[in-house]
């Protein structure tokens, strides 16, 4: 069992804060003050939970440097005032810089009994396995199945 430190434990509530300041300051029609809060919680808690050598790392890969551009930059936008450009800027660097880790996401999620019924729908699995053609196969002995890993689970745990 993985042991998780009370500085990760706070560092998991800032970047859920964070993403509920997100959440609620695009709900609120881009409200900038809860915009600007949630990025700082969700950045402070990432480094929280991986610390800040491997949060400085993971942002500033050198094949990560054009999302990292854009996420940062978006966050600048929004704190200059402009929240609908800014975020849509954010976004973008975000989809690119944790596109690796979706598939991960969307394999831990597909266990789970109701969204795993969803997940395993023949639909998804056509998604899924199309994803999957770039990222290395690793064969889950647990699930007795061949699973599909990305380079970013690997790349954070080193």
């Amino acid at each position: 069992m993985i042991e998780v430190t009370d500085l990760q434990k706070i560092g998991i509530g800032l970047s859920g804060m964070g993403i509920a300041f997100l959440f609620l300051g695009v709900l609120f029609l881009f409200d900038k003050g809860l915009l600007a809060i949630g990025n700082i919680l969700f950045l402070s808690g990432l480094g929280c939970v991986i610390g800040l050598e491997r949060t400085f790392r993971f942002f500033f890969q050198r094949h990560k440097i054009k999302g990292s551009i854009a996420f940062f930059g978006g966050i600048f936008v929004v704190l200059l005032g402009f929240p609908i450009i800014g975020m849509a800027i954010e976004s973008y660097g975000f989809f690119a810089l944790f596109s690796g880790f979706f598939p991960v996401a969307i394999s831990f999620l597909s266990r789970i009994p109701i969204l795993g019924s969803l997940f395993n729908t023949p639909f998804m699995q056509k998604e899924k396995m199309e994803r999957c053609t770039s990222l290395c196969w690793v064969f889950d002995t647990a699930a007795g199945a061949m699973n599909c890993q990305t380079h970013f689970a690997i790349e954070i745990l080193e």
